[in-house]
């Protein structure tokens, strides 16, 4: 399933107000941080992931490695900001508008 540009829109205003759920500092990607991202995504559709990555080009592999292990879809990247959503299985929160 991709995203909507009407889509990522309407995330976008839900993750306004949501604070980061899951911090990655100077260390980086580990795999406790990757479980964490993956069980905050099983109690929430919509997260924020706060990136402090100097490198350009390092923030964009973490990114790129964090969607491919959650299996989520990318909303926006601002600044160190990371927004990603996953629905659930099951009777999912967040329903999102058609087109």
């Amino acid at each position: 399933m991709k995203l909507t540009n009407n889509q990522k829109k309407y995330l976008r205003s839900l993750a306004h107000e949501l604070k980061p759920f899951v911090m990655i500092g100077q260390q980086g990607l580990s795999e406790s941080v990757l479980a964490e991202i993956n069980s905050t995504l099983l109690k929430h559709e919509l997260i924020k992931i706060k990136l402090r990555v100097e490198n350009r080009n390092d923030k964009q592999e973490i990114v790129e490695k964090i969607i491919e292990f959650s299996n989520a879809k990318l909303v926006q990247v601002i600044g160190g900001v990371l927004v990603i959503y996953r629905p659930f299985e099951d009777n999912p929160d967040i329903i999102l508008p058609r087109s």
